[in-house]
C-alpha cells in the first residue's frame, strides 16, 4: 500500500478513537486490582505507621527586659551600660521531631538533640492521642534519648531489624514529621554508610547516609529496610544539606538504649590503655607514617587490655575494621560501645599484624582517682564535718593535694582550694566526683569550677 492509504487508515482511527462510545470504552477497561499498587511501601507505612510519633517540646528562653526598649532598640546597647535590667520574661520555643516506640508499655527512641533543654514534652501518636513524657536518659555523644509516656493499653510497637548488612543501594523508606507535617512518607537508596559529619565543633560517627528526604521534624523517626524493619534512626543534623539524610544505625543505638533505660545514662567504658596519636616527631620511632593509627604509651595491669595481650608501644590502625588516624578518632569511636561490647582492635607490633578482641569494662573507683593523679594532678576528699562547721554550705571537694608541675599546679589550683563542679556536673561528694571525672576519660580536656574563699573561678584542664 502506498503512503496515501497508510494516512486515510491512521485519520480513521485516531477519528474512531475521538468518538464519545470510544472514550466511554477506554474508561472502562480496568488498569488493574488493588494490589498491583499495593507495593512493599504501601504495606511497611500501614505496619510501621502507627509505631511512629511526633514530639513536640518547649524550651524556655529569657531575655533582659530594656524599659526604654520601645524608644528604638539601636540605643539598647548604650542604656545597658548605665542600667542594669534584672527582669526577664520567659519565652518559649516549640520544636518538632519525631519518635520510635521501641516497647509496647510506653517507651520511645528519638534523637537526644530533638529534647535537649525541653522544660516540657508531649508525643502524639497516629491516633492523634496526645501525652506528656519524660526523658529517662538521653546521651549527647550519640544523639540519643530515650522517652516514657504512662498508657493503659500496649502501644504497636516497630520490628527491630540490623544495619550491619545495609547494602550499598537498597531502598529505604524514611517516615517523620518534617516541618510539622505529621506521618510525612519519603523513600530513597542507601548511599554510603560509615560516614561521618562535623557538626558544631563535634563530630558523628558510623552515620548511615541516604537519598531519601530528611529534614527538620524528621529527627527521631525511623529508617526502615523494605521489611518494615527499623534499621535506622533519621537525625536531620545537616541543616545545609541538600538531598542528603543521615541515620543512626540501630546495631549501634541498640547498646545505648539499654543503658539508658537501666540507668539513664551511657555508663562509661574501660580498656584499661593510654593512647598517643602518631605526631611525626614521634612516628620516625615507631618506623611508621604520621597520622596512620594511635601509639599505646600506657597499660594498666590486670585490665581488659592487658588481659587481650596489649602491650606499650603497640600501634593500633583500626577499631572494628574502622580505621584510626589520632587519638581523638580512637576514643570518639569507643564512646559509641557499651560495658561488655566486644571490639576488635587491630594492632601492628613492628611488622606483624594482630586482631585482638576486647571488651570494657566499668572503670574501678581507684582507677578513676589514680586517673585525677596522673592526668590532672589532684587528690580531693570530700569535707571533714569541722570544715562545714567552719564554711558553712561547702561548695563542693577539698583540694587535699596538689602535684608539683601538674596540669593542675600549673593552672595555680592549691591545697586549701574547693571544687564545685567537673564539666557539666556538679559534685558534693565522691561518688558525684568519680561519676563526673568518668565522663572525661575520653575528653581533650576538662573544665573545673574552682572555689577559693568566696571566689569562684573555671579552671580548663587539657587531658593527655
Amino acid at each position: 500500500m502506498g503512503l496515501r492509504v497508510w494516512l486515510k487508515i491512521i485519520a480513521v482511527l485516531l477519528l474512531a478513537s475521538a468518538m464519545p462510545g470510544a472514550r466511554a470504552w477506554a474508561k472502562a477497561v480496568p488498569v488493574g486490582p488493588d494490589d498491583a499498587r499495593r507495593t512493599f511501601v504501601v504495606e511497611t507505612v500501614e505496619k510501621v505507621g502507627p509505631a511512629v510519633v511526633n514530639v513536640q517540646t518547649e524550651i524556655p528562653e529569657g531575655r533582659s527586659v530594656n524599659p526604654f526598649y520601645s524608644i528604638d532598640p539601636r540605643f539598647d546597647s548604650y542604656f545597658k551600660r548605665f542600667f542594669e535590667f534584672p527582669q526577664q520574661r520567659n519565652y518559649s520555643r516549640q520544636s518538632l521531631g519525631s519518635g520510635v516506640i521501641i516497647d509496647g508499655s510506653g517507651y520511645v527512641l528519638t534523637n537526644e538533640h530533638v529534647v535537649m533543654r525541653a522544660s516540657s514534652i508531649l508525643l502524639t501518636l497516629s491516633t492523634e492521642e496526645t501525652y506528656s513524657a519524660e526523658i529517662i536518659g538521653s546521651d549527647p555523644t550519640s544523639d540519643l534519648a530515650i522517652l516514657k509516656i504512662d498508657v493503659d493499653r500496649p502501644l504497636p510497637t516497630i520490628r527491630m531489624g540490623t544495619s550491619k548488612d545495609i547494602m550499598i543501594g537498597e531502598t529505604v523508606i524514611a517516615i517523620g514529621n518534617p516541618f510539622g507535617l505529621s506521618h510525612t512518607v519519603t523513600t530513597g537508596v542507601v548511599s554510603a554508610v560509615g560516614r561521618s559529619v562535623e557538626v558544631d565543633n563535634r563530630v558523628y560517627r558510623d552515620f548511615i547516609q541516604t537519598d531519601a528526604s530528611i529534614n527538620p521534624g524528621n529527627s527521631g523517626g525511623p529508617l526502615l529496610n523494605i521489611h518494615g524493619e527499623l534499621i535506622g534512626i533519621n537525625t536531620a543534623i545537616h541543616g545545609s544539606a541538600q538531598g542528603i539524610g543521615f541515620a543512626i544505625p540501630i546495631d549501634r543505638a541498640r547498646r545505648i538504649v539499654d543503658d539508658l533505660i537501666k540507668y539513664g545514662e551511657v555508663r562509661p567504658i574501660w580498656y584499661g590503655l593510654r593512647v598517643r596519636s602518631l605526631e611525626p616527631q614521634i612516628a620516625h620511632l615507631f618506623d611508621s607514617p604520621p597520622g596512620n593509627g594511635v601509639v599505646v604509651v600506657e597499660v594498666t595491669e590486670k585490665g581488659p587490655a592487658q588481659g587481650a595481650g596489649i602491650r606499650v608501644g603497640d600501634i593500633i590502625v583500626s577499631l572494628g575494621g574502622t580505621g584510626i588516624n589520632n587519638r581523638k578518632e580512637f576514643y570518639d569511636f569507643l564512646r559509641g560501645f557499651t560495658v561488655g561490647d566486644p571490639v576488635a582492635f587491630e594492632v601492628r607490633r613492628g611488622v606483624v599484624k594482630h586482631v585482638m578482641t576486647l571488651k570494657g569494662e566499668e572503670i574501678p573507683a581507684d582507677e578513676l582517682d589514680n586517673f585525677v593523679w596522673e592526668s590532672v594532678g589532684l587528690v580531693v576528699e570530700e569535707p571533714s564535718r569541722s570544715s562545714r562547721n567552719r564554711r558553712g554550705a561547702v561548695p563542693g571537694l577539698y583540694v587535699s593535694r596538689v602535684r608539683q608541675g601538674s596540669q593542675a599546679g600549673r593552672r595555680n589550683i592549691r591545697q586549701g582550694d574547693w571544687i564545685g563542679q567537673v564539666g557539666k556536673d556538679k559534685v558534693r561528694s565522691m561518688e558525684d566526683f568519680r561519676s563526673a571525672i568518668a565522663k572525661m576519660l575520653y575528653q581533650e580536656s576538662m573544665l573545673l569550677l574552682v572555689f577559693r574563699g568566696s571566689r569562684g573561678y573555671y579552671v580548663a584542664i587539657p587531658l593527655q
